[in-house]
């Protein structure tokens, strides 16, 4: 039971060291328990990359429709930038403290 607590841990922890491929090899090869805490992690580190694309696509859009960049244009990047900020730090928050309570509980 004890290696399933700490590979579940690391599936949120590999936020460090391997953010994707870690829980994709764990949901792959892990038992039961282990496959859902490395879905679940796995989706955590999806979400920040899928806003980031959001917005570097949001942002080459509005760049592709303008002659020359304008005010509103550096703020919609400034916008863009701390919004995908903000869901990076949460996520990567929320993956350090899922990991802690997976292995205490």
């Amino acid at each position: 039971m004890e290696d399933n607590k700490l590979l579940s841990a690391l599936c949120y922890w590999s936020i460090f060291f391997a953010p994707i491929l870690f829980p994709i090899l764990v949901w792959i090869f892990g038992n039961e328990t282990t496959k859902l805490h490395a879905k679940k992690a796995l989706w955590t580190h999806i979400i920040p990359t899928i806003a980031s694309l959001i917005a570097v696509l949001v942002l080459a859009t509005l760049g592709l429709g303008l002659s020359e960049p304008t005010g509103a244009f550096f703020i919609s990047t400034i916008i863009a930038i701390v919004i995908c900020f903000l869901i990076d730090i949460y996520y990567f928050i929320w993956n350090i403290i899922k990991g802690i309570k997976v292995i205490t509980y």
